[in-house]
């Protein structure tokens, strides 16, 4: 669960601040968005992106379109890495296109068609693998 704080009392005197927190309720209890890795830090901050995106598109009555992740892999752990394809597999259908770049080979297979760009003495190769 993430909430969005707007308000917070003051320590020095009565009242209350204006803010933007990012709390965060996981099994270890609430605790504020810099407590968490970096890793963990990527997976909520692509929570936020998602839930904000399918709240403006049906807000706006339209389908999101495309959902680009460009190098979101290498922050996080293996348990990390498989979340995230999970994640993504779990919300494809909301998307007409999803693209992911990434340096990480292992990470090949866990999406069938894809775009592999690789260097070559004469320059640059794309191969469309569908």
């Amino acid at each position: 669960r993430v909430s969005f704080p707007t308000q917070r009392r003051l320590k020095s005197r009565e009242g209350l601040a204006e803010t933007l927190d990012i709390q965060i309720m996981d099994s270890a209890g609430e605790r504020p968005y810099d407590n968490y890795s970096g890793g963990e830090q990527f997976r909520v901050n692509f929570a936020i992106r998602l839930a904000l995106s399918q709240l403006l598109a049906k807000r706006a009555g339209a389908r999101l379109q495309t959902l680009v992740i460009d190098e979101g892999f290498g922050s996080q752990d293996p348990n990390g890495r498989q979340r995230l394809i999970e994640a993504i597999n779990i919300i494809q259908g909301d998307f007409r296109r999803i693209l992911v770049i990434t340096h990480i080979d292992e990470l090949r297979d866990a999406f069938p068609s894809r775009i592999e760009v690789r260097k070559t003495p004469t320059g640059s190769q794309i191969d469309l693998i569908m």
